[in-house]
């Protein structure tokens, strides 16, 4: 939690944030259409921007961009990347922006008036542009960071056992805006110890006398009181100090954390992960899309299959369940019906053969399905009903698979992980080769990863590498 004046700037959530790094990229990326330009067609024609035609694209590639770098947000933790990363990152961002030009030029129904030559040399020659100019004002920003004399002045209160691990824990943190200039240890007098390079300054009964007569712009309250670290932080506050209070210590497994308003309080909220706005409705975008195209194959799908379905097993051709969703949301999965009509109640008798270890059943030419069954699930075709689950809002695209209730009964606390996001279609567990994983623990550890890690980025290349299992028919369950 954090307590102080209107004169503490939150910037890390705002976008423009990095406004450098993205006017550099916008100039990066029309040099690099300046020189494409006269590559294409000769260095005696001038400037694009003499061009009423091209001068207009060189607007519209701005707008583009500045929407790419709005939604792909390409600059986040962009101090903290080492080169292969920043040059993925580069790669992906140039790649983006020049497939929004192609993408503008044929829904304009231009691509016969613009070179497609032009666009293409300009995606090349802006990526080491880019990369180049992010790499030197990376360098530049790094060394401001650390050489900076005006940078803010921050004194931590701690006690003395966990002094030691509380500076270790700053250490970590190379490029902050404040610089920790001493100690006051609460619950023993060590004025006059050096600990880790940093002086002790102060002990409890002084350390006000301190911040009153020294140059003192922010305090860390390491504290375990609330009520005493409030309290505290109030005769602070009427110094006119920056506070900020401890309220938990960071974790692998709640790497995200936001301070929000609930009702009259102030709560710190913490998650395995926290997707912003514009994630969320990207993700619903491309799921209402990819639904709406799943659906025309579904009913593709049912127009082949439904008449063998019936004709190897009378009974109806779809199969509902009731499935466990989102944190214990239950709903009814559809799926083209790939066994015969007594399948659950068989299923007791074969969970003795059951080739997964954990809380999923899974069997090997198993004996309940019907013929033409095996090649739907092969290539996965009885999942295809599920695309009206995903369009209803059921489930995503991309998630975790979700576990019938018998199974969800039996889940142990660490579990219940996996259920912390939709269900989906697919997912890390299915592009992993879930043929070959026969202990639920690591699938568990696969989706746990995948929300832990999700972006935007992941969920296409798990649907790409989804296609290629699909069109293999591989990986099959």
């Amino acid at each position: 939690m954090i307590w102080g004046w209107f004169m503490y700037r939150r910037e890390k959530q705002s976008w423009l944030k990095h406004l450098d790094f993205t006017i550099f990229d916008i100039l990066c990326t029309q040099f690099a259409f300046v020189l494409a330009y006269r590559l294409r067609l000769g260095s005696g024609v001038g400037l694009p921007y003499s061009n009423d035609l091209y001068e207009r694209l060189a607007v519209i590639m701005v707008l583009l961009q500045i929407c790419v770098i709005f939604f792909a947000e390409p600059y986040k933790d962009i101090l903290r990347r080492n080169k292969v990363q920043e040059l993925k990152k580069t790669i992906i961002n140039c790649s983006m922006t020049a497939a929004a030009v192609i993408l503008y030029i044929y829904a304009t129904k231009t691509a016969e008036v613009y070179s497609r030559m032009i666009v293409g040399l300009m995606w090349a020659i802006s990526i080491p542009v880019c990369y180049a100019f992010r790499l030197f004002w990376k360098d530049y920003v790094r060394k401001s960071v650390v050489d900076n004399k005006n940078r803010s002045v921050m004194i931590l209160l701690t006690a003395n056992d966990v002094v030691e691990s509380c500076i270790r824990d700053f250490e970590r943190d190379r490029y902050r805006n404040y610089v920790i200039k001493g100690i006051v240890i609460m619950d023993a007098d060590r004025k006059g110890d050096v600990i880790r390079d940093v002086p002790v300054v102060a002990n409890a009964s002084d350390f006000m006398e301190y911040i009153r007569t020294n140059v003192v712009d922010e305090v860390f309250i390491n504290g375990d009181s609330i009520s005493a670290s409030e309290k505290l932080s109030d005769e602070l506050l009427e110094m006119g100090v920056i506070v900020h209070f401890k309220l938990m210590h960071d974790s692998n497994l709640a790497p995200t954390k936001i301070i929000e308003k609930y009702g009259d309080y102030m709560v710190f909220t913490s998650s395995m992960n926290v997707a912003s706005p514009r994630q969320i409705f990207i993700k619903r975008a491309v799921d209402i899309l990819g639904s709406l195209i799943g659906l025309i194959l579904t009913f593709i799908a049912f127009i082949i299959f439904a008449p063998i379905i019936k004709a190897q097993s009378p009974g109806p051709v779809f199969f509902k369940q009731t499935r466990v969703g989102k944190n214990g949301r239950r709903f009814k999965l559809y799926k083209f019906r790939s066994m015969y009509m007594d399948a659950e109640e068989r299923k007791k008798e074969l969970m003795a053969q059951n080739q997964m270890s954990g809380n999923m059943f899974k069997l090997d030419n198993d004996p309940r399905v019907i013929p033409i069954g095996r090649f739907m699930r092969k290539y996965s075709i009885d999942e295809l009903p599920q695309f009206w689950n995903v369009l209803k809002g059921e489930m995503s695209l991309v998630g975790t698979r979700p576990p019938t209730e018998d199974e969800f009964r039996q889940y142990e606390a660490h579990h219940r992980a996996r259920l912390g996001i939709k269900p989906g279609l697919t997912g890390m567990w299915q592009v992993s080769g879930r043929s070959n994983i026969k202990d639920f623990e690591e699938v568990v550890a696969l989706d746990t990863q995948y929300i832990s890690n999700w972006n935007l980025g992941m969920d296409f290349r798990i649907l790409f590498r989804t296609v290629l299992v699909v069109l293999k028919g591989s990986g099959a369950a």
